[in-house]
Formats: structure tokens, C-alpha cells, sequence
């Protein structure tokens, strides 16, 4: 007889004279039924519909078991869940919640589960911009980066006065032979160097580029392209670009004064800037001496640069002593002295782009969009895509259905821990789907906020 080696029954040390034992015969269970809340939020963002219209499929139709939209929605989902690897969906493919949102609770052929698995999952990931004899999905590379900004402007009732948005590069570690792979000296590793645009919590754009070329590059023609879409919709709204040092790049300031689009960003330091401010840091210095803390001033000038600026611009220099050592900073500005001082606009509005970083940091952690391990730059970009909407999902789940909660400033990991990482017992009968979830969830009340919000978003 072979050996039996799963036992039906485990059994643990004894509580209060009581056996403690264990099994796997709990029936449809699952461990996230909190992905009911995504799939509210992506009716009312309509987010999976007007993503999976971005593909086209040439696949025969009646032989088709699962739709564009039904494997977009599984994938970003997924990615919402904490599943970053395609072969976690052979055993999502009978979820019953997952089910339940693609709404399809039993497969058209036998063989077949009601979702799909990695191999259809990956054809999808696949997918060219012209279908071929082996890859039949394509997909509109313009219209899936036009419908980023699409949702960020649908985000709001009406056009704000001014919007910030936050220019920002950041390194993909890669640990394969993947296309335009090239070894990142500062990063010191092999990267791609994707390329991010923030306004505040929403995602406007993620293109992956390779690592052998400056931070800036292609940031005019994102910019240009973004700035376009956005003032078609509200033209009255004043923008200012943001960025660190590594964006301060005549071309793209010469683009903003020609494009009416403020801009603030780091300047390198150099002799000649240091030079500029000696007064204030000498008035720094003794200001730390006397009192034993940090000291900074600030020094408002305009400057030029030797060859590679087209014309001067405004300047704002930190002059600051902290733990007895010089900490000059510059940054440069087309903003006017009378609409920002010199120690506002850097403390204010400046330094106030740090929190982008923040935002990188859900996507890559969070959401894993750094997983990209596909041996093509255009697959890679397209999982980057994927879990960029994974984020803007549960963005939309954070402004529409979590405000004035305890989530309303929570991370995308934090959502994903308290509210959709929820047990539940799954009941099918004849009449209704019923998820029974643990009734000791400690934020049921948040949950019921949100549910109550985004059936009205959708309604």
C-alpha cells in the first residue's frame, strides 16, 4: 500500500482539557475576500474595462475560454493581493472571490478553471504592438500611457487651480540577461532606470528606459506629451514641474518658459555657486556655534552657467550648518521672488517633492514593479504597466472608499494587510454567493465605509 502521507487530521498540544486538531476540509475558503473592495473600486474607476480596451485579440472567438478584460483584471488584482509572480495564478484560477469579480463562477470546457493560469496569463504579458502567428494579443502602447493621465484627470470634480507635478528616475535591479541591460555606476548594479511622473498620490506615467543614458533623458517629450493631454481638459490650470538635480537640464526649462509650465528643480553644487553664498554660510556658522543646533539661510540671486544654460534664471541657494559642517543647496526656479520667497520655496514647495519617493517605494515594494524578468524591454514595460495600475487601483480604493479613515493616508502594503487579506468562507447556492468573513476582523467598520461609498461612486 503506498504510504499515506498527508494525515487527515493534525493534532496540537491540548488547550483547557480540550483536544486541539486540524484539517484541510473547510470547503471554498479563501484568504482574500477583501478583493471585493477592488472589485467595486474598478467598476467605479471602470479602470480593467478601458485597460483591456488598450489590447486587441485576434484570436479565434469561439475558441476563446478567457477574455481580455476577464485576464487584466486577474492580473492586476492579483498584483493588488501580493501575487507578483504569474505562476501564483494556477492556484488563483479557482479562487472563488477572484471568480466572483471576473464574474464567471464555472469554465465553458471541462478541462478548463474559470480563470486562467500562468501560461495564457503570460501570453497576455507577451503581447506585441502587431499581433503575429504566435502571439494574437496586442496592445496600443500610446493609449494605455494616455489612459494614466485619462484616470488622473477623471479623479477630480473639477479642475484645481494648480497642480504639481513630480519628475522622478529610480533603479530596477536586473539579475538576468534581460534586453537593454547596462551596469548603473551610481546604482552600482545592472538596472533599467524607469522614469515616474507623480501629481501628489496619482500615477501619471511609468516608461522604462535603459540605464546607459542620462536621468532626464526623454522627461521634454513626457512631459510635453502629459502637459498636452492635461490642458485639453483644463487649460486654465497653471503647472509647475518638479525634480531633483538630475532633471536640471537647459532643455527642459527652456521647454517650460516656452510652454508657460513653472518648474522647480535641484542644482548641482559648484565653486561658483558656493561662492555666491560664503556671506550666509559665515552667518550660518556662528548661528550654530551660539546656539548648538542646526542654522541655515537663504540667499536669492540669478546665475548663469558658463556654457551650457541658454539664458540666466533664479536661484535660490541654502546656506546651513549642521553638526559644525557646511550643507549648501541650490535649487532654480522660474517662480517670481513675490509668488515665493526664497526660504518658502525651498522648505515648502522644494523639499515637498521627497514624498514622491515615497509613492516609488509602494510601487516597487508594494506592488512589485521591479519584477521585471521577461527577456524583452516591451514585455517588461508592459509588466510595469500592470503594476502601475495596480497602484492606481488601490489609490482609487484609498480616495474614493478609505478618506477620513485610518487608511486614508495608509501605504498600498498597509490596505492590503488589513482589508483584503480577509478569510472567508465562500457558500454557492441556487439563489445567492454568500462570503461569510471572519467575524473577529478587527476593521469591519472601515470595510462597511468602504463598501457604502463606492456602490454610490458606481451608482
Amino acid at each position: 500500500m503506498p504510504t499515506e502521507c498527508t494525515p487527515a487530521l493534525f493534532e496540537f498540544l491540548p488547550l483547557e482539557g480540550r483536544q486541539v486538531v486540524a484539517s484541510f476540509d473547510g470547503g471554498a475558503i479563501t484568504s482574500d475576500a477583501g478583493a471585493l473592495l477592488l472589485g467595486q473600486t474598478d467598476r467605479a474607476l471602470r479602470l480593467t474595462e478601458r485597460f483591456a480596451a488598450c489590447f486587441a485579440d485576434t484570436r479565434t472567438a469561439g475558441l476563446v475560454e478567457h477574455q481580455v478584460e476577464t485576464m487584466v483584471m486577474q492580473r492586476i488584482v492579483g498584483i493588488a493581493l501580493g501575487y507578483e509572480d504569474l505562476n501564483d495564478h494556477d492556484e488563483l484560477r479557482r479562487d472563488p472571490v477572484l471568480a466572483v469579480l471576473a464574474g464567471k463562477l464555472a469554465a465553458q470546457r471541462s478541462d478548463c478553471a474559470p480563470l486562467a493560469g500562468k501560461s495564457t496569463l503570460n501570453r497576455l504579458e507577451l503581447s506585441r504592438v502587431e499581433p503575429t502567428r504566435y502571439h494574437k494579443i496586442s496592445h496600443d502602447a500610446a493609449a494605455i500611457e494616455s489612459l494614466f493621465v485619462d484616470l488622473f484627470l477623471d479623479a477630480h470634480k473639477k479642475p484645481p487651480k494648480q497642480i504639481i507635478l513630480d519628475l522622478d528616475a529610480t533603479d530596477d535591479p536586473l539579475h538576468g540577461n534581460q534586453e537593454g541591460r547596462f551596469f548603473h555606476g551610481y546604482y552600482d548594479c545592472y538596472c533599467y532606470l524607469p522614469l515616474y511622473v507623480f501629481c501628489g498620490r496619482h500615477l501619471l506615467a511609468a516608461r522604462l528606459r535603459r540605464s546607459n543614458i542620462d536621468g532626464a533623458a526623454g522627461a521634454v517629450e513626457e512631459t510635453a506629451r502629459i502637459v498636452a493631454q492635461i490642458r485639453r481638459r483644463w487649460p486654465r490650470t497653471r503647472i509647475l514641474l518638479r525634480g531633483d538635480s538630475g532633471f536640471c537640464r537647459d532643455a527642459l526649462m527652456a521647454w517650460c518658459e516656452a510652454n508657460r509650465v513653472d518648474f522647480v528643480f535641484g542644482l548641482a553644487r559648484n565653486g561658483r555657486l558656493e561662492k555666491a553664498i560664503v556671506p550666509e554660510l559665515v552667518t550660518a556658522t556662528l548661528d550654530s556655534i551660539r546656539t548648538g543646533r542646526t542654522a541655515r539661510c537663504f540667499k536669492d540671486f540669478t546665475y548663469a552657467t558658463l556654457d551650457s544654460w541658454s539664458r540666466e534664471r533664479r536661484v535660490v541657494g541654502k546656506a546651513e550648518v549642521t553638526g559644525g559642517e557646511a550643507n549648501p543647496r541650490f535649487v532654480v526656479t522660474s517662480l517670481k521672488r513675490s509668488e515665493a520667497a526664497a526660504r518658502h520655496l525651498y522648505e515648502k514647495i522644494y523639499c515637498a517633492r521627497g514624498d514622491m519617493e515615497n509613492r516609488i517605494k509602494e510601487c516597487q515594494l508594494d506592488l512589485f514593479a521591479d519584477r521585471t524578468s521577461t527577456a524583452t524591454m516591451q514585455a517588461n514595460q508592459l509588466r510595469l504597466w500592470f503594476a502601475s495600475m495596480a497602484y492606481v487601483l488601490l489609490c482609487g480604493l484609498r480616495r474614493i472608499g478609505l478618506a477620513h479613515t485610518q487608511f486614508a493616508e495608509a501605504t498600498c502594503g498597509t490596505i492590503r494587510l488589513k482589508l483584503l487579506k480577509l478569510g472567508a468562507l465562500v457558500r454557492v447556492s441556487v439563489r445567492r454567493i454568500k462570503i461569510a468573513m471572519a467575524s473577529a476582523c478587527p476593521w469591519q467598520d472601515a470595510f462597511a465605509l468602504a463598501h457604502c461609498r463606492l456602490r454610490h461612486a458606481i451608482g
